[in-house]
This record gives C-alpha cells, structure tokens and sequence, in this order.
C-alpha cells in the first residue's frame, strides 16, 4: 500500500438545496451545483459536460446513463445505483461512492483524484487507460474489473475482491493487496515488481514464473 498519504474527502456545504436531476437541463450549460438529489431515477440519460459540484445524490439510480466527459467536484453518492453509466473521459475530483452498485460502470480514459469506493460492488467496472491518484477502494466487489493500461498513483485496496480482475500493462509497484482476496488475477509478472502481498498470494504467484513451491 502506498503509505503517507491521505485521500481528500468531499467539501460539501452544510446548506444544500433539494434538487432533481432533471434541474440539469435549467442551465445553459448542464450542472448541478450546491444541492441534494435524493429517491429519483435518471436512467438511460445522455449528458456530454455534465458539470457536478458539491452535490449528494442518495437512493438514486442513473441506469445505463451515458456521462460522458462529466466534470464532478465534491461529490457523494450513497446508496446508488450506477450500473452500467459511462463516466468515460470524465474528470472526477474529491468524490464518494459509498454502498453502491457500480457493475459495469466505465470510467475508461478517466482522471480519478481524491476517490474513494467504499462497500461498493463494482464487478465488471472499467478503468482502462484511465488515471487514479490518491484513489481508495475498500471492502468493495471488484470481480473481473479491467484496470488495463492504468496509471496507479497512490491508490489503496483494502478487503476487497479482485477475482479474475485485469491489470495487464499496470504497474502494481507500491499497492498493497495482501488483505485482498481472489483465485486468479490477470497480471504479468513485471506488473507486479514491488506490489505488495500476503505470503499465500506469493506462493500463488510464484506459479507465474514457473516457480513450484514445496509444502
């Protein structure tokens, strides 16, 4: 694990307006700004620019919603569905997912800084070519997530899942998995110069350089 660091949370005023989604489009460009969204459905919606910023969405669902390029600053999301939406090329700062359900939620070709997934079930999810820096996961579902071609800057992974999960051509160097659990993992061996693991992880490893460990 990256040691040192501390991963931002969200800034959010303690006065927020109650909104709906829907208010995105009252603007000239589309934003929600300085509100709480709560027990409302966006799905299927397809905003380019989505510009987010001090905003808590609660018990909301956002089915295959295609944000492409969103702009999110200070922003929770709890309890929420967000399967399937497409978050690509989106630049995603000081944000919160917490108790939500996240399969197959893309964030390829994304900036992630200051985020933290926490008891999310994200399995299936994208982070292909996508940036994260100072990004945490923690007791999340990340079964057959793809962080292929990723750059890992100080990013936790605590008690989570990563069965059959992709990190071809990421760096591993720093990231600690040893409280993490899985059967397989899609990684190459130089990929995983300097990662840190627990001592049945390595046995498990070592297979990948024709290594057999005697019991």
């Amino acid at each position: 694990m990256s040691k040192g660091f501390k991963i931002e949370p969200p800034r959010i005023s303690t006065n927020l307006s109650k909104a709906n989604f829907n208010d995105v489009y009252n603007e000239e460009e589309p934003q929600l700004i300085n509100c709480m969204v709560t027990g409302s459905r966006a799905d299927e919606v397809e905003i380019t620019k989505l510009i987010l910023s001090e905003v808590v969405f609660k018990n909301v669902t956002f089915l295959n919603a295609k944000l492409h390029r969103v702009d999110m600053t200070d922003v929770i999301f709890e309890n929420c569905d967000l399967s399937n939406v497409r978050f690509s090329e989106g630049i995603i700062h000081r944000v919160s997912f917490k108790d939500c359900k996240l399969v197959g939620v893309d964030f390829s070709d994304a900036n992630l800084g200051n985020v933290t997934f926490d008891n999310c079930l994200a399995n299936f999810s994208e982070f292909v070519d996508s940036s994260l820096k100072q990004v945490g996961f923690q007791r999340s579902s990340l079964q057959s997530a793809n962080f292929y071609d990723s750059k890992l800057t100080k990013v936790k992974v605590t008690e989570c899942d990563l069965n059959d999960a992709h990190f071809e051509q990421t760096l591993l160097k720093g990231i600690d998995i040893s409280t993490c659990r899985f059967e397989k993992l899609n990684v190459s061996i130089e990929s995983l110069a300097g990662c840190e693991v627990s001592p049945e992880q390595a046995i498990g490893f070592a297979s990948l350089i024709g290594l057999k460990v005697k019991q």
